[in-house]
């Protein structure tokens, strides 16, 4: 039997994902893989906000590409990187159980993110922690800040910022949580929809790989990425539109999902919430998706 290639970006967390997918595999029969590291355009472009050179899809578009060309039977993404619709014939077959979805707050010069000095500059590529960290604190001066996670540590280290965010998740999964000065509560920076989960995709009439990759899917993760995605799916969001979105399931099995949706300098938030069963998960999110788009009103959406 062959092995099953895996497709992937080659950056240091995407190969930690890709691996531990290998891992969880390996488990079965046939569990024989094999990595095939995948250049994106969004590993390349570092000078421009994504949002400039074609939005979150261009870590994806590539990777796709080889699954419709049959160069890999399966890829394995940060769910956030991908596009709220599936290319078509590519499917989401798993969902792995989710890391600490937070955003990390990183910096020398203060212990919190309200700690900061006045006026100091921020490093992040993100819009949605943009608006969220200017609504807080207006006094401070966002700047870009791409590349990844050891980039943008250098660049920290050699004082081009004050502080700059990365995601608990992806530092967890790297073994540097050490770096983190504080996990910000979703109170205070509600993080980006799908944050901390890694989807498993592939080809959508692939039985053989359907089945082996089936027993990846963690039910409880699928559930709240579904009612985020769905809520993001209404919102018809893009990487221009600040919008987070997080999913929780309670201990009496109750489903909390809270969203919204800002103007990139922070100057308005609009914010809602809903509570149901884990089965509504997709209505959910896709009603909170509506309420938000109405109260946002017309123009708003790739405003800043």
């Amino acid at each position: 039997m062959q092995p099953l290639r895996i497709g992937t970006r080659g950056s240091p967390l995407a190969l930690v994902q890709a691996r531990d997918v290998a891992a969880r595999l390996s488990g079965n029969p046939g569990g024989e893989t094999e990595i095939v590291e995948i250049k994106t355009t969004g590993d390349l472009v570092l000078d421009r906000p994504l949002a400039d050179v074609g939005g979150k899809g261009l870590f994806s578009k590539e990777i796709d590409r080889a699954l419709l060309d049959n160069r890999v039977d399966l890829a394995v993404h940060s769910m956030k990187d991908l596009e709220t619709w599936m290319p078509d014939g590519i499917v989401i077959a798993a969902v792995l159980p989710r890391e600490d979805p937070r955003d990390a707050f990183i910096s020398g010069q203060a212990g919190t993110l309200d700690g900061l000095a006045r006026g100091a500059v921020v490093g992040t590529s993100s819009v949605r922690r943009q608006a969220q960290l200017l609504s807080r604190r207006p006094d401070l001066t966002c700047v870009l800040f791409r590349g990844n996670v050891e980039t943008r540590l250098a660049k920290l280290a050699a004082g081009e910022v004050d502080a700059t965010f990365l995601a608990c998740a992806g530092l967890n999964r790297l073994g540097r949580a050490d770096v983190v000065t504080q996990a910000i509560p979703p109170e205070v920076m509600l993080p980006a929809v799908a944050q901390g989960a890694v989807a498993v995709t592939c080809r959508a009439g692939d039985t053989h790989v359907l089945e082996r990759l089936a027993s990846l899917d963690d039910a409880a993760t699928a559930t709240r990425v579904t009612a985020e995605r769905a809520m993001l799916e209404a919102l018809d969001g893009s990487c221009r539109t600040p919008i987070a979105g997080l999913a929780e399931i309670a201990s009496d099995g109750t489903l909390r999902l809270r969203g919204l949706v800002a103007r990139g300098d922070g100057g308005a938030i609009h914010r809602g919430a809903r509570e149901g069963t884990a089965a509504a998960a997709r209505e959910m999110g896709l009603d909170l998706g509506r309420e938000l788009k109405a109260r946002a009103g017309p123009g708003f959406f790739g405003g800043t």
